[in-house]
């Protein structure tokens, strides 16, 4: 009888004693890890087992070991639009991230009236659904019939091919993303900028420093954190690239804006290539995660400095 106690106390002690004591607060927040389970572990396994296999959607697997990821390195269309993405972020997120904090750093300032609805002016592009303004920068850059080119045309310039040129299409899309984004991240850095001390900048005033000294010497290196979680969230957006491409572009022309997301849609669905599909993904997610590591060591090597 002792035993028998000893046990049921041990027992009551244990991991499984404590989450029984905890069962009903258990039962009312398990919901959220069964659908988490369901819809998220669950396809990133049976994507990793499928990227091993060839499958057309029906009938049976078919092993083929790493083939498919073989397969894949020597696929220059994946990797043109790999090449694709980091052009991309090139052509907007530089221009978008100091935009940001110009605009953030007016917001922010004192002397400005509104400022509650001037953040919401600033924010509301954001809130647009995405297909609708891709179809209306679709109408506006128009070679023919679009409102850019007719204003270009009434000051006596000639007509831009926005969306039949490689470079001039590239353009568009990080136009659309500057427009669609920026309010974004002005409401990150303007976060961010609320940090910082006022203090700070009415000891570089009484210094001497006029108001563009202060935003590079001051403002820009105490806002540094705030930018590189802005331009690391901005990397991997720009690799998720899909409703603005194939609204504005449909990936073309000659695949110059086909994003590897788009690559891999097309793979899935329209060749039917789940397993080659799979295998894409988990080198796309790869290849994210690199790149955001090195630009991350990047500046913060830059600091130690």
């Amino acid at each position: 009888m002792p035993a028998t106690l000893g046990v049921a106390g041990t027992w009551r002690r244990g991991p499984l004693g404590t989450i029984w004591r905890h069962r009903w607060p258990l039962l009312f927040v398990s919901p959220f890890f069964i659908l988490f389970a369901v819809f998220a572990l669950y396809p990133i396994f049976f994507s990793l087992y499928l990227s091993f296999h060839e499958w057309r959607g029906v009938g049976a697997m078919r092993p083929v070991g790493f083939a498919n990821y073989t397969r894949l390195f020597g696929d220059r269309i994946f990797w043109g639009s790999m090449l694709n993405a980091v052009i991309l972020f090139f052509i907007y997120v530089p221009l978008m991230t100091f935009l940001a904090v110009v605009i953030a750093t007016v917001l922010h300032g004192s002397f400005l009236r509104l400022q509650g609805l001037w953040r919401a002016i600033v924010f509301m592009p954001h809130l647009t659904s995405m297909v609708a303004a891709g179809f209306t920068f679709r109408l506006i850059l128009d070679t023919h019939s679009g409102f850019a080119n007719q204003a270009l045309a009434a000051l006596g310039a000639s007509p831009v091919p926005w969306l039949d040129d490689m470079w001039w299409a590239r353009i568009s899309v990080g136009l659309l993303m500057i427009w669609a984004w920026l309010g974004y991240n002005t409401i990150i850095m303007l976060a961010g900028l609320q940090t910082i001390p006022i203090e700070v900048n009415e000891a570089a005033s009484v210094d001497g420093a006029n108001r563009v000294q202060v935003f590079f010497r001051i403002t820009v290196p105490l806002l540094k954190p705030v930018i590189l979680f802005a331009v690391t969230l901005s990397i991997i957006g720009t690799f998720q690239l899909f409703t603005e491409p194939y609204i504005l572009t449909g990936g073309g022309p000659i695949r110059a804006t086909e994003t590897p997301v788009m690559q891999i849609f097309s793979s899935t669905f329209a060749n039917l290539r789940f397993g080659y599909a799979a295998a894409m993904s988990y080198v796309y997610f790869v290849t994210i995660i690199v790149l955001a590591i090195v630009q991350f060591k990047l500046v913060t090597r830059g600091d130690r400095r």
